[in-house]
């Protein structure tokens, strides 16, 4: 079986947006140094409830790495670091108005969408990529169903052309296969990627 780096490498991409992206994620992988290490150069990482003191040191890495960094939901931060900014679609979101008027050149803007909204905000919003999830049901949210392929298909399908529309949601090697690829622009992952607390 591919692993998903490989998975990634063949697909066709969007642009400027990374093809792999690994996340963060507060009880399943609190510390993503280790895993943003093993990650291929141009490759994201998306810093969601990072704890302070990582940040810095992930932002160091993300540089010698050549990894593009990305800081969920406030905009000045982000721009502190000189990461881009993630956007999810149900939480407050700080500094989206500084970082949109600060952008830095070549920084990433993602938008987090679970249906029509989240894809019409991204549009508005001229996002660089969307992250559509669930893909396939998720440890992140324990008995929420996935859209599976069809439906993650189809509403990747009605997404602008430019936007680049990134899996998420259960994505690892065997399930990555069965994502119809038309659009699919890359895979996020937490599992598929980092070595995570159990549970």
């Amino acid at each position: 079986m591919r692993t998903l780096e490989a998975q990634a490498r063949g697909l066709k991409g969007k642009g400027a947006v990374p093809r792999l992206w690994l996340l963060s994620d507060a009880r399943r992988l609190p510390n993503p140094l280790a895993a943003a290490a093993r990650l291929p150069p141009g490759s994201a990482v998306l810093a969601r409830d990072l704890a302070p003191a990582l940040l810095r040191p992930l932002a160091r890495l993300a540089r010698q790495r050549r990894l593009r960094l990305l800081v969920a939901g406030d905009g000045r931060l982000a721009l502190a670091l000189g990461a881009g900014l993630h956007l999810a679609e149900r939480r407050a979101n700080q500094g989206l108005l500084a970082f949109l008027a600060a952008r830095p050149r070549g920084t990433l803007l993602s938008v987090a969408a679970h249906g029509m909204a989240g894809l019409a905000r991204a549009r508005r919003l001229r996002a660089d990529a969307v992250l559509l999830s669930p893909a396939f049901p998720t440890a992140s949210h324990p008995g929420a169903p996935g859209l599976g392929p069809l439906r993650w298909a189809g509403l990747a399908a009605r997404a602008p052309r430019r936007l680049a529309v990134v899996a998420l949601g259960g994505v690892a090697p065997g399930t990555a296969a069965r994502l119809p690829r038309p659009r699919l622009a890359g895979l996020a992952a937490i599992a598929g990627l980092g070595r995570v607390a159990p549970g």
